[in-house]
């Protein structure tokens, strides 16, 4: 789609407030598309629309391609707001994000340019391995690809793909970015929470993928850590449990206490009790989300930090997951067995927090078994997330 190219670029000069204010104002049109998006199985139209106008798609993009590029910290605190009223949409935002973070100084030249064409477009990516063989100019792959997070509205795919250069030798892998024209979506992303994300597969069969659409898994290597792709991650599911937290704030206004003596159930003791209780996990939650952040903004370009700092921030990360479904706990108590019907969006922010909490970025015990391992000089972390 095209975009007036000079408003673009000035979003890069609009401070991180300006961003956080604009998810903030989208909330009520993702939480009145949410049920559709859920039950279509990919965002809507109308929830695409509303996260753009917000500038969240532009956030990770490149400058030079009228994007922002803005720190972590600005980043997770729109995801935040977002997934306040739909956490799909927040987590295509994220995905996205993570994309264009990976692709921003890998790609060159022409690729680049092609690829970051539409600072507001949306970017889907699959770890899944698919097969190709060189040819003259390039590769031509082939395979399927799950989990791809938005493929429907996704105008690239990053994807990998194991090339076998000796027949006798291992396989080599690479990662090709394929325009999804040039490729098939089956929908098979049929889960009970985040159904939205539209997390479906692509297919493909013989498409041939020019040179400089092809990257060694090395020219990725230097991005972020995987912590900081948790944490955009986590911050959709943050918003989540705000979102659950406003239907219940709404609710105890409206419903009548257990017993005798009070007006309303908003007056009842264990009720303030409760829900003060939420909010303190929620916050808590976010202000660990932020420092981890904060953490990761002000490592200096082209280093990194230690294993064990980073295996403490993703211990860090867990324990902010762990206040929010205490939260969700708390909230689905008080709120009581209505918050369970088809219609009450408590239930819907009840099952995307859930599925979103055991993606394999928050394998509870790897990190741990990785911790322990690093602290005790036991050996190096043995897992992927690190």
């Amino acid at each position: 789609m095209g975009r007036d190219v000079g408003m673009t670029a000035r979003r890069s000069e609009i401070d991180a407030e300006s961003f956080v204010e604009a998810a903030r104002a989208a909330v009520p049109a993702l939480a009145a598309d949410a049920a559709r998006t859920e039950a279509d199985r990919r965002v809507s139209d109308a929830s695409l629309a509303a996260a753009r106008a917000a500038g969240a798609f532009t956030l990770a993009a490149p400058r030079d391609a009228g994007g922002v590029e803005a720190d972590l910290a600005t980043r997770v605190r729109v995801l935040a707001e977002l997934g306040r009223g739909c956490p799909s949409t927040a987590w295509i935002v994220a995905t996205t994000a993570e994309t264009k973070i990976a692709l921003r100084p890998a790609l060159t030249g022409q690729a680049h340019a092609e690829v970051f064409a539409d600072p507001d477009a949306v970017l889907c990516a699959s770890a899944r391995p698919g097969r190709a063989t060189a040819v003259p100019g390039g590769l031509r792959v082939g395979g399927r690809w799950g989990y791809a997070s938005g493929c429907e509205h996704a105008t690239w795919a990053l994807l990998v793909a194991q090339v076998h250069d000796d027949e006798d030798g291992p396989a080599r892998p690479v990662v090709v970015v394929v325009p999804t024209e040039r490729l098939s979506v089956d929908r098979d992303w049929h889960v009970s929470g985040l159904c939205g994300t539209g997390s479906h597969s692509l297919v493909g069969d013989d498409v041939l993928v020019p040179g400089s659409h092809v990257l060694e898994m090395s020219r990725l290597a230097g991005g972020p850590p995987n912590v900081a792709m948790a944490l955009g991650l986590f911050a959709p599911l943050l918003g989540a449990a705000r979102g659950a937290l406003d239907v219940v704030a709404a609710a105890l206004g409206q419903r009548p206490p257990p017993g005798p003596g009070y007006d309303g159930l908003v007056e009842f003791p264990g009720a303030q009790q409760y829900f003060a209780e939420a909010t303190h996990h929620i916050d808590s939650a976010e202000q660990r989300m932020l420092r981890i952040a904060e953490t990761l903004d002000a490592v200096p370009p082209g280093e990194r930090l230690a294993p064990q700092e980073r295996s403490r921030l993703r211990m860090d990360l867990l324990s902010a997951m762990r206040e929010c479904r205490r939260a969700f706990d708390d909230l689905l108590d008080l709120h009581g067995a209505s918050g369970f019907t088809t219609t009450n969006p408590l239930q819907r922010f009840w099952r995307d927090f859930a599925v979103g909490s055991r993606h394999v970025q928050f394998s509870s015990y790897v990190v741990a078994q990785d911790y322990g391992r690093l602290l005790l000089g036991a050996g190096d972390a043995v897992s992927a997330v690190l």
